[in-house]
């Protein structure tokens, strides 16, 4: 346990900052979001993902403007994302998992490769974190996937075949809502894509004998430092 706070102690440092305040919010909003979702609140968690949207947007206003930026921070943010995204597709394939339509029920199993990504990143990125690599920040692709994500889904709550809270006024028809959520499954995969590069030059050098080395260092100064109070 002491090795893995050494490892990890620098998460703690500058946490009580509005930014990760924001970012605590957003991770509570997802079981709320979930639940208004199930019960068929559709307007309800509209009105969460929009809200959840505006604090993701304003927490790195925050912390640029103000010199709020935390290592915790850079952890929460993703963490907040990558929470967020997976609960959006796990509700929508339940929902079109029993939807009435035969190629909505089909296609409900797309929502499965969302999933999959985000659980293998945030596990991956866990075990980053434990053993001291610290996880690149979000590259202008993952960006733009996030956002294309967010308006997609958002767009499918609010206006999708069966389950649209505004479907009422507008309806997006089923093959133009199957193909926008392809388009950002690929952007999402060329995403996950982009992070590889850095991710094994990360891990290449904490497993070389200069990073096993460096990380040993680490500890004993650690140690020592402990020892001293």
């Amino acid at each position: 346990m002491s090795v893995l706070k050494e490892k990890t102690g620098y998460l703690f440092e500058n946490v009580w900052t509005v930014p990760n305040l924001l970012s605590f919010i957003r991770i509570l909003l997802v079981p709320v979001f979930a639940v208004l979702f199930m019960k068929g609140y559709y307007i309800w968690s509209v009105a969460v993902l929009a809200l959840s949207g505006l604090s993701d947007f304003f927490d790195g206003k925050i912390a640029r403007r103000f010199n709020q930026v935390s290592e915790l921070g850079k952890m929460l943010d993703p963490i907040a994302d990558k929470l967020t995204q997976a609960t959006i597709a796990v509700v929508l394939f339940i929902t079109f998992l029993h939807a009435e339509s035969p190629s909505l029920h089909a296609f409900a199993w797309v929502f499965l490769l969302f999933i999959a990504k985000e659980l293998f990143m945030l596990i991956g990125g866990g075990l980053m974190i434990a053993f001291g690599i610290k996880p690149g920040a979000a590259e202008i692709f993952g960006k733009a996937a996030t956002m294309v994500f967010y308006i997609i889904m958002i767009g499918i709550i609010a206006f999708g075949p069966e389950i649209g809270a505004f479907r009422s006024v507008f309806e997006i028809p089923e093959k133009i809502m199957m193909v926008l959520v392809v388009i950002s499954v690929i952007m999402t995969f060329v995403a996950f894509a982009s992070y590889m590069p850095a991710t094994h030059k990360q891990v290449k050098e904490r497993f070389s004998p200069e990073g096993k080395e460096k990380a040993r260092q680490l500890r004993e100064a650690a140690k020592k430092e402990k020892n001293k109070k």
